[in-house]
């Protein structure tokens, strides 16, 4: 059996993890795999569906966003509601929605159905990674954030290791709508051990609540120490909205790289980003959240200027590339996903975590419509003003980190506060 802690204690100071917690911070990965990879998808399969269903670069970009607009507003709506229940119950309800709208994918045949079915999905899939993350804060103490942060992140990575190729693959095989029903059959599975093994989450059920919903959203809003963390968070989306739907198509048609070299190149580049996610997390942990979260944001900047500006290179030096930046954008995702962790009091933190997400998502979903009225087509089939794209996420990466780090001025001024008094 595994040690399990009481459900309605909050998470102490340990040094190391329990087996309880092990078994949670695989499982929360898993739910995160299943959530990225949804998301992720559709970027390696934008150079199929496109020509598949006869759709320009903007058609796709509302694709993308669509799924983005649609969890945004279902985060903001199940803000006011993510405090007063058990997250696992919250969890289950919103994951199998979440499942319904991957097969309604999957069986899409045109550019609405498509479009509908990516809004259903971001409508319960949007929240999901909330909870996932106001669970893993209600659970493990401040001291072991990072490493849990970057076990849960290693979901991004494996979902370019395992899940991408594999949708490559079958897409490759059959068509693009495989890659969905395979994501459906393996969430499936995770739905049934979360239904099984994890014990209810209600420790913050026994803080102060409000019963009114809209005054618990509008108060989680209105916290002014609230304001720069979601500030961050809106500048923090766009780098990944604005580059990811459109880099398959890069990759193929500026790069020279074939269809069937893409599975390669994410698999190389998951295989790094999985050794390289929990060491950023121990990095976090042991040298603090926020230097690490700028080396991170330096070495995005560096490695998104060089990855839009390349012109056609072998194989190697795409891989080599991709990798320098997706360990750039780890090394700021997973520190200040620790750091912001510690800014909402514990009877907020559902809700605080679901504006966050809605937020991320309602910016993602902006930054890949700009994204693909930045970018065009050429008559020879290569994506034009893409560079574009890549100074804009420069210019977000500079004021994020700035914003962070008064996030986490205001962190240490209340702990001082807290223990002053």
């Amino acid at each position: 059996m595994l040690a399990t802690p009481p459900a309605s204690t909050p998470a102490l100071e340990p040094a190391v993890f329990i087996r309880y917690q092990i078994f949670v911070a695989g499982l929360l990965a898993f739910l995160q795999f299943a959530v990225i990879l949804d998301f992720m998808v559709m970027a390696p399969l934008g150079a199929l569906i496109m020509p598949a269903l006869a759709i320009t670069p903007a058609k796709f970009g509302m694709i993308v966003s669509a799924y983005a607009f649609s969890a945004g507003a279902s985060g903001i709506l199940a803000a006011g509601y993510a405090d007063r229940f058990d997250r696992k119950k919250i969890l289950l309800s919103f994951y199998v929605g979440f499942l319904a709208g991957t097969l309604w994918c999957g069986l899409a045949q045109s550019f609405a159905s498509l479009l509908a079915a990516r809004i259903v999905t971001g409508l319960f899939g949007g929240v999901i990674g909330s909870v996932v993350l106001a669970i893993a804060t209600d659970l493990f103490a401040a001291n072991l954030r990072g490493r849990v942060m970057g076990i849960i992140q290693t979901a991004f990575a494996a979902s370019q290791v395992l899940g991408i190729p594999i949708a490559l693959y079958l897409s490759n095989h059959w068509d693009w709508h495989a890659p969905f029903f395979m994501m459906v059959a393996i969430g499936t599975l995770g739905g049934l051990v979360v239904a099984w093994r994890l014990n209810p989450v209600d420790g913050h059920l026994l803080g102060k609540q409000d019963t009114n919903a809209f005054r618990h959203l509008i108060a989680t809003v209105g916290e002014r120490r609230h304001l720069p963390a979601f500030a961050t968070t809106v500048l923090l989306a766009t780098g990944g909205f604005m580059i990811m739907p459109f880099s398959s198509v890069f990759t193929v048609n500026n790069l020279g790289i074939a269809v069937q070299d893409l599975p390669t190149i994410y698999l190389i580049t998951g295989l790094c980003a999985i050794f390289v996610g929990p060491l950023v997390g121990k990095a976090a942990d042991k040298f603090g959240k926020l230097p690490v979260f700028f080396v991170g944001s330096v070495m995005t900047s560096v490695m998104v200027l060089t990855y839009t500006h390349l012109r056609a290179v072998p194989l190697a030096v795409v891989v080599c590339v991709n990798v320098l930046l997706f360990i750039g954008i780890f090394s700021r995702m997973i520190p200040y996903q620790a750091l912001s962790a510690s800014v909402p009091e514990m009877h907020m933190r559902g809700s605080f975590n679901a504006i966050s997400a809605a937020i991320q998502q309602l910016s993602g979903g902006l930054a890949a419509v700009v994204a693909g009225h930045l970018v065009s087509t050429g008559l020879d089939g290569k994506l034009l003003g893409f560079e574009k794209v890549g100074y804009v996420v420069v210019c977000t990466t500079f004021i994020a980190a700035m914003l962070a780090r008064q996030v986490d001025k205001e962190i240490k001024q209340r702990k001082v506060a807290e223990l002053a008094g």
